[in-house]
């Protein structure tokens, strides 16, 4: 007699994302919080793209339109040591360009910090940093025990090593943002893998996929095209590029579709003068072992979007608007 027991289904992984929300940010947010084969334990937020007040509204209703629920924390309000910079022009005043969203509110003492967050799982997780990494420097600073029980892997959109900086000729912008946090955040040794610019840059969303959602007329494809079109609008004036490239997608998709990317072991360091080389990632014989993103497969990672974002955006009915929907 044939055996016919099924296999259990594979068990989510479960993730914890630090986020600065942001146009990219919403799509890899979107796209993990949609992804069975994850399990999105919190999202911390901080600045970057737009100040924390503004990223922690954008986070609430990301989680909201997705129908999901998570506990939302707050990581980092300024870099470690340098003048707070967001970038207003790339993602709009708000962070999600044309996006209508309710005006952000005062975040409330009681919300977790990062730290926190890890510190309430029962098993190590895998963090995942797709700003600035100031909110992860500080739970470093504050606990790096804990840090390193809690933290079995960290992948992090930042950083670049052979491709032209986005922020200066030399630096990425969440490396740029805040050196002296990636030179901790480096140097503590931690399992990190660096998605930068290297391969991010090569996911560039045609303008065709935006105006699709739209075409939909489903409220929650309505919102993210409005989001989408301020981003390809910067991209045009900015580069004269016909699409907009989303940076933050591909750590998520790699989690969702493990071997999208391919990695290489490297020694990097992380500049700290105040000079054009702020923030410049590069290879240094003596710098802290990194693996680094050189080659991505681009086909599954527009299946992913289209498949996990796109098309369910555009049959999801509006979600309610609930306070329970949030965890803080």
């Amino acid at each position: 007699m044939t055996d016919r027991t099924l296999a259990p289904p594979p068990v989510p992984l479960p993730i914890i994302i630090d986020t600065d929300p942001g146009i990219d940010d919403m799509l890899a947010l979107l796209l993990a919080l949609c992804s069975p084969e994850l399990d999105v334990r919190g999202i911390s937020v901080s600045y970057g793209n737009t100040v924390v007040e503004n990223a922690y509204r954008n986070a609430v209703q990301i989680v909201r339109r997705a129908g999901k629920r998570t506990t939302l924390g707050v990581g980092a309000r300024r870099p470690l040591a340098r003048p707070l910079t967001v970038a207003s022009e790339t993602h709009g005043e708000s962070g999600l360009g044309y996006a209508a969203v309710p005006p952000a509110g005062v975040i409330l003492d009681f919300v977790k910090s990062l730290d926190r967050l890890l510190a309430d799982q029962p098993a190590p997780v895998t963090l995942v940093t797709l700003g600035p990494v100031t909110s992860l420097a500080l739970a470093l600073r504050r606990d790096a025990a804990l840090v390193r029980d809690k933290v079995k892997r960290h992948i992090a959109m930042i950083g670049n090593v052979a491709a032209q900086g986005n922020t200066t000729r030399y630096a990425e912008f969440n490396a740029w943002c805040d050196p002296e946090a990636l030179d901790l955040v480096l140097r503590a040794e931690l399992p990190t893998e660096m998605v930068g610019l290297d391969v991010t840059r090569q996911l560039v969303l045609a303008p065709t996929e935006a105006t699709r959602l739209a075409h939909s007329g489903a409220a929650q494809a309505v919102w993210i095209q409005d989001a989408l079109r301020f981003y390809m609008e910067f991209h045009k004036r900015q580069e004269g590029l016909d699409g907009c490239i989303v940076n933050d997608v591909l750590p998520i998709a790699e989690l969702v579709h493990p071997g999208v990317l391919a990695f290489e072991e490297q020694r990097l360091t992380v500049d700290l003068d105040d000079a054009e080389h702020r923030g410049h990632t590069r290879v240094d014989p003596e710098g802290a072992r990194v693996k680094v993103a050189t080659r991505v497969e681009l086909g599954p990672v527009r299946q992913l979007l289209s498949e996990r974002v796109f098309r369910w955006a555009a049959r999801a009915a509006t979600a309610p608007i609930a306070s329970e929907e949030v965890q803080v």
